[in-house]
């Protein structure tokens, strides 16, 4: 399987901007929380969020082929198929590559979860320190607040995998505490 410090590479050899890096990193924290969660390879996990949007400063003008991009180059690299399908599936409205299994389907409920759990922790005074489920809750509904933020692609997570909106919401806070020295929160 690729190691996570390949996948770094990968990630750093694709994507110049060190912001859109931790994103990358966020979603790889959380996707390893929720791999705990559903007793799910931990590893394997994370690193489908370090790169599910390694393709990004390539195709974001061309969002038909956000994500194919990059699972071409890991299908070249020899990457396991699950990881890739995974990576896919997170674009799969445009891709066609439907989200089955409790992988894909928290790449797809955790991408902008993250977007607007970091929006709160911006606005925060201790960061991400300070920020709870209720902070997250409370700016939930706010569409003008991390307007990026897809709240319906969040709230995916209740039909799919069953977890409660707030259940969903603190595995993945958690799991990006873990790192707010590698999110610079």
């Amino acid at each position: 399987m690729l190691s996570r410090e390949e996948a770094l590479g990968i990630l750093k050899a694709n994507i110049a901007n060190e912001n859109l890096r931790k994103h990358h990193y966020a979603v790889a924290a959380a996707m390893r929380g929720l791999a705990g969660h559903f007793n799910g390879d931990r590893d394997k996990w994370e690193i489908v969020g370090l790169l599910h949007d390694a393709d990004y400063e390539e195709t974001r003008d061309d969002p038909e082929r956000h994500a194919a991009v990059i699972a071409e180059k890991l299908r070249q690299r020899g990457v396991d198929e699950e990881i890739i399908r995974a990576i896919e599936a997170h674009n799969y409205e445009r891709l066609n590559v439907v989200p089955e299994t409790d992988m894909e389907w928290s790449l797809v409920a955790c991408d902008d979860l993250t977007g607007l759990i970091v929006a709160v922790a911006l606005v925060h005074p201790t960061k991400l320190a300070g920020v709870s489920v209720d902070s997250v809750m409370k700016k939930f509904d706010s569409s003008s607040f991390a307007s990026g933020a897809d709240r319906d692609r969040i709230r995916l997570c209740e039909e799919k995998l069953d977890l409660p909106l707030e259940t969903f919401v603190g595995i993945v806070l958690e799991a990006m505490k873990d790192r707010s020295d590698q999110l610079g929160l």
